[in-house]
């Protein structure tokens, strides 16, 4: 003994910043996740890069009719349908090649042929014409007016579904795959440690609860920077591609997936942790895990069977379990007012915030506990931990 009094535990927040540090580094020091993650945003980049590519990339991005080879362009330009009655009342519009068409029905019946990319239509707005367009009107057209005119979308649906489809199955599998990969992650962590008795080091070191909240957050972060990366690469790719009018729709609601999926994390975090906490083995670990794994991936097949569901969207929004999923996409449908993000955030933090206390119970009371399984009745009605 050199006579000097043994240094004070770090408070809980403390070991909890301290344990994220080491969680957060061990990661980024792994080649498997830094390989892994390079691929996985490739991937995404890949995925929006190559349809376009494929596409021919026209104006229109990839859902429009016009092209480079299409029968709608000539030379450089595009062959617009326009009436009589509004043809003097154009500008110069370079780029553009204009034919006549015998009234507003035959330049309609046009476009929906094919024939031409637009037509140049009445309207009794301030431009005094309006666009007829398949799907997406040509910049070159709209940019040529000297006044914003009126656009009439022929046949939005297979736009809007072929987006919608994409828009729904990405947040899905974003959350799918980032909550089974980091909590996945968390809990073999939990398990390896109990396992060799690390645990018992660290606890002498750290409280539990600290211990419990750094594995959290070290892993909340990873994830939430992953997810924050996927989405900046899917806007880069929408951007170098053109396809920039998607970025309208998906803008916010993306804006809004992130944050949803920031407090979800934790939320699911929390039960990888406590779950693994009640086996000492990484072969026991499957039966504890399932329950959770299945709460990850309920938010993934409502998503991908049940977004045609009005109610089971609006219900599911308000699930704790899949409001990170269901409400960015019901804001890209359009279908929730201002108020309701807010409020469904209000209760997924909560639902976090009693999962995490409950998690931290079983976690205090069972990490110590080695052979057997603990069963979850046992632990919850626990008044003190045993070692």
């Amino acid at each position: 003994m050199n006579g000097r009094a043994a240094a004070a535990p770090p408070s809980e927040g403390r070991a909890a910043i301290m344990v994220a540090e080491r969680e957060i580094n061990a990661q980024v020091r792994s080649k498997s996740f830094v390989i892994s993650t390079a691929i996985l945003l490739l991937v995404v980049l890949a995925g929006i890069v190559v349809p376009s590519l494929l596409s021919g990339g026209d104006d229109g991005g990839p859902l429009g009719t016009g092209g480079s080879g299409d029968e709608t362009t000539v030379g450089t330009g595009i062959v617009v349908a326009v009436v009589d009655e509004v043809r003097g009342r154009l500008p110069e519009l370079p780029g553009v090649s204009l034919e006549p068409a015998a009234d507003e029905a035959d330049a309609r019946s046009r476009v929906e042929a094919g024939t031409v990319r637009a037509a140049l239509v009445p309207d009794g707005g301030p431009a005094g014409v309006r666009i007829v367009v398949q799907d997406s009107p040509p910049s070159e057209l709209v940019g040529a007016l000297t006044v914003a005119p009126a656009i009439e979308v022929l046949n939005p649906a297979t736009a809007d579904e072929a987006v919608r489809s994409i828009v729904t199955l990405g947040f899905g599998l974003v959350f799918l795959m980032a909550a089974m990969g980091f909590g996945s992650t968390i809990a073999q962590s939990t398990v390896v440690e109990k396992q060799t008795r690390v645990v018992e080091i660290l606890l002498s070191a750290v409280p539990a609860r600290g211990l419990l909240g750094g594995k959290i957050l070290g892993n909340s972060v990873l994830a939430l920077g992953q997810t924050a990366a996927i989405a900046a690469v899917a806007v880069l790719g929408l951007v170098l591609t053109g396809q920039d009018h998607i970025l309208s729709l998906v803008g916010a609601p993306m804006a809004w997936f992130v944050v949803f999926f920031a407090v979800g994390f934790v939320l699911l975090a929390a039960m990888f942790a406590a779950a693994a906490s009640l086996v000492s083995r990484i072969e026991d670990t499957g039966p504890v895990l399932q329950p959770v794994m299945w709460l990850v991936m309920i938010p993934y097949f409502l998503v991908v069977f049940g977004s045609q569901n009005d109610t089971l969207l609006r219900v599911a929004s308000y699930v704790p379990f899949s409001a990170p999923v269901a409400m960015p996409v019901r804001l890209y449908l359009g279908e929730a007012a201002w108020w309701e993000p807010l409020a469904s955030l209000v209760v997924l933090a909560a639902g976090a915030l009693v999962v995490v206390a409950l998690a931290a119970k079983v976690y205090q009371r069972s990490v110590l506990r080695m052979g057997a399984r603990v069963h979850l009745k046992e632990v919850l009605g626990r008044r003190a931990a045993t070692t």
